[in-house]
């Protein structure tokens, strides 16, 4: 067994005890490994485990590994396709990449980007799957719809025919115990039910996105479907590939 392989499963194993002790079912959240600065041999390693889901925040060091792993599963015709998250910041001239390449972009925060990125979404390929990315603690320098917004920039998105709105990302500031932790996460939640309770989306939101390695129990408690975990697993980050 690989060191990526052992430390997957004991994140496995820690998120399904937080859900046990959140009343959830195990099963019921997420693995998303960042897998962000480390190479397409890191990934391979990893998919052993049979971690599929995997996040990149850089866009030109993301679409390379995608591409890469995408030969590489080409020989292996009987391996479940990966699914690529896009969890950064993306700019105007990259919005392009996103569209073509990702299945998921978790950080959308403006309507001329989802705009960019409807546009630019293939017609052969599913709509491309977005969240919110909303900054619930109001850090005046950190990416994020303000909460005020989300419902408005959420309607204008649903209306989008090549993207699919699934829910609400983010990224507080690190909280200073359990407690604290959990209010925040539990802003977003209150946030996400107030959207799906407004009765305006076609489609309820079912994703949302909270918590990594250090704060993945109280996401959990507070009603996280996935959590985003990087170092945990893959060690040390790496200086970028591009």
């Amino acid at each position: 067994m690989t060191m990526l392989v052992r430390n997957i499963e004991q994140l496995l194993e820690r998120i399904d005890t937080a859900c046990l002790a959140a009343g959830r079912p195990a099963g019921s959240v997420k693995l998303l490994a960042v897998s962000k600065t480390f190479g397409a041999d890191a990934v391979i390693a990893a998919m052993a485990s049979g971690q599929r889901a995997f996040g990149e925040n850089y866009i030109a060091e993301g679409v390379e590994k995608i591409l890469a792993l995408r030969q590489y599963l080409a020989h292996k015709p009987q391996t479940e396709p990966l699914e690529w998250h896009c969890i950064g910041p993306v700019q105007s001239n990259k919005t392009r990449l996103v569209a073509e390449h990702f299945d998921w972009m978790e950080s959308l925060d403006r309507l001329k980007i989802a705009q960019r990125l409807n546009e630019q979404r293939p017609a052969d390929l599913a709509p491309l799957q977005v969240c919110l990315q909303v900054n619930i603690d109001g850090g005046a320098n950190k990416s994020g719809v303000l909460p005020a917004d989300a419902l408005t920039l959420a309607l204008e998105i649903a209306k989008l025919p090549r993207l699919r709105l699934r829910g609400l990302m983010a990224i507080p500031e690190p909280a200073a115990d359990f407690a604290a932790a959990c209010a925040v996460h539990g802003a977003v939640k209150v946030l996400f039910d107030s959207i799906n309770a407004s009765g305006q989306l076609a489609q309820t939101m079912d994703t949302l996105s909270l918590g990594m390695s250090g704060d993945m129990e109280a996401a959990i408690h507070s009603g996280s479907t996935t959590v985003r975990v990087g170092t945990a697993i893959f060690g040390s980050r790496q200086t970028p590939l591009a």
